[in-house]
């Protein structure tokens, strides 16, 4: 199952390194990894995606939890939340398929960032199920040259909120 693993994490030099170490020496893969500082200077959010049962989750959490860079960790899978991505992608545009890469682009709600003569560059935000999909449409429309995507950015839905150092 997929779950979205948030986690405070002091913002310091190699604490984020510390976290990709324990998932590397126990054999955990990481599906994505987005960090930034957070509104406190001195924390940041990492949010990762990775794959496993529930229990082996659970162990990957508490063992995280351990880490001495570790202000709060929270499995996201657990409780209601929104998630979003960013890909940026440079697509060919030749031969009449423009139009195509155009009609495409505004189906998904994406927008066209740069247009030359033979390419167009495009961004959407979304979940990752939805990027997915105009990932997998726009590729049947035109030749895709380069592509990147941002990670899942992650937060719980109400008043729920992860805890920051007093």
């Amino acid at each position: 199952m997929r779950h979205i693993i948030s986690i405070l994490l002091q913002n310091e030099a190699g604490a984020l390194a510390r976290v990709a170490n324990m998932f590397a020496a126990r054999g955990y893969n990481i599906d994505s990894l987005s960090v930034a500082p957070t509104h406190d200077a001195t924390v940041s959010r990492l949010t990762l995606v990775t794959r496993g049962s529930d229990a082996v989750i659970n162990q990957i959490v508490q063992q995280t939890r351990k880490l001495i860079d570790v202000v709060e960790i929270e499995d996201l899978a657990a409780s209601d939340h929104l998630e979003c991505e960013l890909v940026m992608l440079k697509v060919e545009a030749r031969n009449g398929t423009a139009r195509a890469v155009v009609d495409c682009a505004r189906r998904h709600r994406a927008t066209i960032l740069d247009e030359s003569e033979s390419t167009r560059m495009i961004q959407l935000a979304g979940s990752s199920h939805e990027i997915d999909a105009f990932v997998a449409e726009i590729s049947r429309v035109a030749k895709v040259l380069e592509l990147v995507r941002s990670g899942v950015a992650a937060l719980s839905r109400g008043h729920q909120v992860m805890s920051l150092p007093a």
